[in-house]
């Protein structure tokens, strides 16, 4: 019974997805598409709620976890999924995209990040890797009439398959010289020391999940899917995958690879300066603002991962801290580009901005905001969690990393403040449409969030706190 209500959140999203899908499918109304929406979120609601109810216990002999860190990274998931589909809802419909297979798909791929991040095993890691994985490049392709969406979604599963092999051949590889899959059994493996082949291994598990998070070198994805996904499922892509795929980075590195940080730590430096570059310089030249996104994301995760590389309690807190603080941003800003129209037509280009602030005070103020925090620009929780973030590195003794850090980040603030310039100082022609209603309230609620946070740190500090003991035992 324990192994149940441990896993009752999981259990709920995958038997009610499998009643939506049923219900879209013999439901003879027109569209469905709405009340299925609103059904999934619903669910992912209750989820959220029964995750945090839910005892902490080693499932299934070990194949699964559940503990405040899981907790913690699930919420995070179930927020940002709860936001991309309350922006799907009149995107969709507008763009004539809305199908009820959207929210369903939406539910398996979170069912997919919430195995993996309770992953206990490289069995039931890969097992949820690939059920997100699965659900997500049909919505990158759900625009089928458009050949971007349709390209789009191609690219992101050939190369999602050769990280998806990259992973697999690595989790064989320590399979082979250690002798087992199971995180604990890892870990007392690791704690006597490691073969080559076994750090080959470890090599191969580090690039299939740097893929995930889109971190460089192995970034090439994030930008043209990003830009050819419908908006609503680029949202999505920006923050819940995230979220489950850093956690999950997290809890392999510090858990049965943490005896061999000596190993792989120089690797997470490397791929965290090479982020935070690429994502500095890279967007500078970006007109499309999909497009700039998907390079700020880039970068961002390279500060995430930043306090991995500490192999600290400490460090992984700032992780965590900097993880959340970055999906309500991203949800934010992308409720932004959701709501960029003119005369009835969805426009990406960041020169289309100009003029917003004089027709769209409320919507300008509330994207200069998120690029504000995007920016690590004070008071704004963005420049907390980048503080956050080289603080832990810089007293862990990564003073070259923190230094590159904080170059980085004073680059990136030229084109995020170039947004903010264009929205507020260049003249443009009238005929922005009026933000809808689902696009305004997850805007509200994202920039309510990003200023409030500077008054009252404090919950999410200790929260991240107790996660990171949780997951460092």
């Amino acid at each position: 019974m324990t192994d149940f209500y441990s896993l009752l959140p999981a259990l709920f999203l995958g038997v009610g997805g499998m009643v939506l899908l049923l219900g879209g499918v013999l439901t003879k109304a027109s569209d469905t598409t709405p009340g299925i929406t609103f059904g999934a979120i619903v669910l992912l609601a209750v989820a959220a709620v029964l995750c945090w109810v839910a005892p902490d216990a080693l499932l299934f002999g070990g194949l699964l976890k559940t503990s405040l860190f899981t907790r913690y990274a699930d919420s995070l998931v179930y927020l940002a999924a709860i936001a991309a589909l309350i922006l799907s809802v009149d995107y969709n419909k507008r763009e004539r995209i809305a199908r009820f297979e959207y929210p369903v798909l939406v539910l398996f791929a979170v069912l997919g990040m919430i195995v993996m991040i309770s992953a206990a095993d490289m069995m039931s890691l890969y097992i949820g890797f690939e059920l997100q994985s699965l659900a997500l490049y049909i919505c990158a392709a759900m625009a089928r009439d458009s050949v971007r969406s349709t390209e789009a979604g191609l690219k992101y599963f050939v190369l999602g398959a050769l990280a998806s092999g990259l992973l697999l051949y690595g989790i064989s590889l320590v399979y082979g010289f250690a002798g087992t899959t199971n995180f604990a059994a890892l870990g007392e493996v690791f704690r006597a020391g490691a073969r080559p082949g076994t750090i080959v291994g470890v090599v191969f598990v580090l690039t299939g999940l740097a893929f995930k998070i889109s971190a460089a070198p192995f970034h090439m994805w994030a930008p043209d899917v990003y830009e050819g996904s419908p908006s609503s499922v680029t949202a999505l892509f920006a923050t819940a995958p995230k979220a489950a795929a850093l956690a999950l980075f997290l809890s392999v590195m510090a858990g049965p690879f943490a005896h061999l940080t000596g190993q792989w730590e120089m690797l997470i430096q490397i791929v965290a300066v090479l982020s935070m570059a690429i994502g500095a310089l890279a967007a500078i030249g970006q007109s499309n603002i999909k497009r700039l996104l998907a390079y700020s994301s880039i970068g961002h995760m390279g500060y995430a991962l930043m306090g991995l590389v500490t192999g600290t309690a400490g460090g992984i807190q700032a992780s965590l801290v900097y993880i959340a603080i970055y999906v309500v941003m991203s949800f934010g800003a992308f409720a932004c580009v959701i709501a960029m129209r003119r005369n009835g037509q969805a426009v990406e280009q960041i020169s289309d901005l100009a003029g917003l602030a004089g027709e769209h005070p409320a919507f300008a103020f509330a994207f200069a905001v998120f690029m504000w925090s995007m920016a690590g620009i004070p008071p704004l929780a963005g420049f907390f969690a980048k503080l956050y973030v080289f603080y832990t590195a810089f007293n862990a003794g990564y003073d070259t990393l923190t230094i590159i850090g904080i170059i980085a980040s004073i680059v990136s603030a030229f084109y995020y403040l170039r947004v903010i310039k264009v929205m507020y100082f260049d003249k443009g022609q009238p005929g922005f449409d009026k933000t809808s209603a689902g696009a305004g309230f997850v805007m509200a609620v994202g920039a309510f969030a990003t200023i409030v946070f500077v008054v009252i740190p404090g919950p999410l500090m200790a929260l991240a706190g107790e996660a990171a003991k949780a997951l460092m035992g």
